[in-house]
């Protein structure tokens, strides 16, 4: 199944996501920051946690999907990551890796930027104390923009004797020159609808430019801001300052350390604890609610008993959850993806293999108002589609739009109409 939407994890060197991608190597397992598996020192694989349509029609017993999991209607799908290093200031003058951090850049289509929000690492990632994490935010939006922003202006009078020459619109000129950023004209008429502009593109005054750059940039690379390291003492004032400065709808919290703890924690038989959860049990909470084995969990020593009382208060119940799942889902919210359910048969809801009464095999995230059509296209290719059938083998035409429930169960019918 086809794996884009490509999403890029950003942030300076002592965020930790680069060491953590980079040390994922096995592909059974979801460990590290972030829910994934490596497929290259960049790439990784990383599953989006969502509601599978299993449990729509109470079949979630019979859901084995060929890639990622589902349990009790809870499915991990996955989505591709890539690891986007060598953020610091002045990378857009070529400063670090400054040229590789935008070449790569470029490919994503939003942006999950990690931000050690305990101020405890100034902005090369350097130990320090009382840094203001907000700054780290600020400076990666104008890297992102000084670096689109200056491409566009150091030939800013040739696209501009271009346009007029070749009679082309605004949407056309600027599409030529941010084709290079993994931009589409759509995004392009998208940036310059929000903005309304009346004046023709060769009048466009450099306060204008400045506005058509700041919102391309919103446009083609729309970020979730993770704040990490929340259980740090110095974190609670910092975010405090970042909610007022940013969207709060692109803010995550999260303790990336807490969750690689845990989930060791619970692979080695000292705890019972579900990815993303809650709650955390430990061989003393299944004794104490009437379970004489415990669960059959190994005892904690006290260290560890401790540490994870702390993380209890400290993150789980002060926060809900580790906040690392949340992360993927906000991305996934912020890019409007919409998983949809590619099957053989729209009653049985099976792959078509005669010796498996298997369900939804396999499920595909696709961009919202994305129609049936661009569906087939992304799972079928070039392959010629007869006819589309939704639930119930009922007929779809091909304009039709998939959301959340409707249109996301299909079945493409290969041949000639």
């Amino acid at each position: 199944m086809p794996r884009d939407p490509l999403i890029g994890l950003v942030g300076k060197p002592s965020a930790g996501k680069s060491s953590t991608l980079n040390s994922l190597t096995d592909a059974t397992s979801k460990v590290g920051n972030f829910p994934f598996t490596t497929i290259d020192p960049q790439r990784a694989i990383g599953y989006l946690q969502i509601d599978c349509a299993c449990a729509r029609y109470g079949l979630s017993d019979k859901c084995k999907p060929n890639y990622g999991s589902c349990v009790n209607g809870r499915r991990s799908v996955p989505i591709e990551l890539l690891d986007v290093a060598g953020l610091v200031p002045g990378a857009h003058e070529g400063k670090g890796l400054g040229n590789k951090f935008l070449d790569d850049l470029r490919h994503a289509d939003a942006l999950i930027h990690v931000v050690d929000v305990s101020g405890t690492t100034d902005a090369e990632g350097k130990v320090t104390r009382g840094y203001d994490p907000s700054v780290d935010i600020a400076w990666l939006r104008s890297e992102i923009v000084a670096w689109i922003r200056g491409n566009l202006m150091t030939k800013w009078g040739s696209i501009k004797r271009r346009h007029i020459a070749v009679k082309a619109t605004a949407v056309e000129t600027l599409q030529n020159q941010f084709s290079g950023y993994g931009s589409t004209a759509a995004v392009v008429a998208r940036t310059l609808d929000k903005l309304g502009l009346k004046e023709p593109l060769e009048d466009w005054s450099d306060e204008t430019i400045d506005r058509v750059v700041n919102a391309f940039t919103d446009e083609k690379f729309p970020t979730v801001i993770a704040l990490n390291k929340i259980d740090h003492p110095d974190a609670d004032k910092n975010i405090a300052k970042i909610a007022k400065m940013q969207d709060p709808n692109s803010i995550v919290l999260c303790s990336a350390i807490s969750e690689i703890f845990l989930r060791k924690m619970a692979k080695q038989g000292y705890v019972r604890y579900t990815e993303g959860s809650e709650f955390v049990d430990t061989r003393e909470d299944l004794i104490a609610d009437g379970d004489p084995d415990g669960g059959g969990l190994k005892e904690l020593d006290e260290k560890n008993k401790n540490r994870i009382e702390n993380l209890k208060d400290m993150v789980l119940y002060r926060f809900g959850s580790t906040g690392v799942n949340q992360v993927l889902t906000k991305a996934a919210e912020i890019l409007g993806l919409v998983p949809v359910f590619p099957v053989r048969n729209t009653t049985t809801f099976g792959s078509g293999a005669t010796d498996s009464k298997a369900v939804f095999r396999d499920c595909v995230l696709v961009k919202k108002n994305s129609t049936v059509a661009d569906v087939g296209k992304k799972i079928m290719g070039d392959a010629p589609i007869a006819y589309i059938e939704g639930v119930g083998n009922i007929r779809v035409a091909e304009d039709q739009i998939v959301s959340v429930g409707k249109n996301d169960i299909l079945s493409f019918k290969v041949g000639r109409a």
